[in-house]
């Protein structure tokens, strides 16, 4: 046992998850159900996490997912990572039911947790921006050409390969202003901002509540342009590509084939769909399914799939070994797991793309492409330019 008591109550009212949290807490939003924390009860290793959780002491009027013990992460590409625990955190359903919960030793509950009005510290803006890409954009074209060579010699099917930009700014740059942009401009995304992890993933990895199993891998990736009828055009043209349908499927199959294990029943849908958010548009299929007993937790799940062939290659060992040779830099979350997990293994995770790696005034963008035998680079260079601004918006303003 850790000791420690997680008492879960009933708010009045709709709580204000991004205003609660603040710079300094933790956020999970997708669709109208949130979680934000703040405080540190614990810290976790996402390898013991699991039973951690199912041994918290618990108090619970509202006993739904995410209510009880909680733990949010944003895990690194590469493995391994804990989870905090917030001491207070505030959740909110779809349904406009929202919660809060305290865990301390003895469960005594904090005022502060009740009000969910209260706001956390919220940071000035910066006022000046410069942004470097780490490797110059020609060499990095060479890298997908290498690679692109690799797998002309039968090496692998497809490998991903990120680039990466540093901003660097005149003040701290607040992670509650740029996860606030995001929101906005980005509604349908997932959206979290954890340890300084700040992102809008429109990637769902997986998700568990009770015995039913989500997952929506996107792999296939166009540009929109803000013109309606260009957009049908581009979208069509993805839908029909054979090389971004081929790209998507390894996807598809890959976490098909491993949550089968865990199920009773699974089904993917026949076809694609055209997944569109504000500056690109993703070919995604739906993953649904109905685990057997006994129900793994949802980071088994997180363990089994991560990473994907949408992020990492295929096969996996083959694309990781070349991507550790052509990035010159470690990856740290990006493209890593981030989600939510509470005491009975639901939660739900994305895949941490779209985001930043905040530091202070520093952050790190990343953007990733999936390099195939009949890749283009200069195509695959207009990518990367097209997914960072996503972010690149949502921090370099005035």
């Amino acid at each position: 046992m850790t000791g420690l008591v997680a008492r879960t109550r009933r708010l009045d009212g709709e709580a204000d998850l991004l205003g609660w949290a603040g710079d300094d807490g933790a956020v999970w939003l997708r669709d109208g159900d949130g979680l934000a924390g703040r405080g540190v009860a614990a810290r976790v290793d996402v390898a013991v996490a699991a039973a951690w959780l199912a041994s918290v002491e618990t108090d619970d009027e509202v006993g739904r997912p995410g209510s009880g013990a909680v733990a949010l992460g944003a895990l690194p590409f590469g493995g391994g990572g804990d989870l905090v625990v917030p001491a207070q955190l505030v959740g909110r359903s779809a349904d406009g039911t929202s919660w809060v919960t305290t865990i301390s030793e003895g469960g005594a509950v904090d005022p502060l947790a009740i009000d969910a009005a209260a706001r956390g510290v919220v940071a000035p803006a910066p006022s000046h921006f410069e942004v470097t890409p780490t490797v110059d954009p020609d060499r990095w074209m060479k890298c997908v050409d290498n690679a692109r060579e690799r797998i002309l010699d039968g090496e692998l099917t497809k490998v991903v390969l990120a680039r990466e930009v540093v901003i660097t700014a005149d003040s701290p740059i607040p992670p509650s202003l740029v996860l606030s942009r995001l929101q906005r401009a980005y509604p349908s995304c997932m959206l979290f901002s954890i340890d300084g992890f700040v992102g809008a993933s429109p990637e769902l990895l997986v998700a568990r509540s009770g015995d039913r199993v989500r997952a929506q891998p996107m792999a296939g990736t166009a540009p929109r342009s803000g013109d309606p009828s260009a957009d049908a055009r581009l979208a069509a043209s993805l839908l029909a590509s054979e090389k971004d349908r081929w790209e998507h499927q390894i996807t598809i199959d890959m976490v098909h084939d491993t949550l089968l294990g865990w199920c009773s029943y699974l089904d993917a849908e026949a076809e694609p769909s055209v997944v569109s958010v504000a500056n690109v548009q993703h070919l995604a299929t739906a993953v649904t399914g109905r685990l057997s007993w006994p129900e793994p937790s949802v980071l088994e799940l997180v363990a089994a799939l991560h990473p994907t062939p949408a992020v990492g290659g295929e096969p996996r060992a083959a694309a990781l070994d070349l991507i550790g040779r052509l990035e010159p830099d470690d990856r740290g979350r990006y493209g890593g797991p981030v989600g939510w997990v509470d005491g009975g293994g639901n939660g739900s995770w994305a895949v941490g793309i779209r985001s930043a790696e905040l530091d202070g005034a520093t952050a790190r963008v990343f953007a990733g492409v999936g390099v195939v035998s009949d890749s283009d680079p200069d195509a695959e260079l207009a990518e990367t330019r097209a997914k960072f601004q996503a972010v690149l918006n949502a921090i370099v303003r005035p």
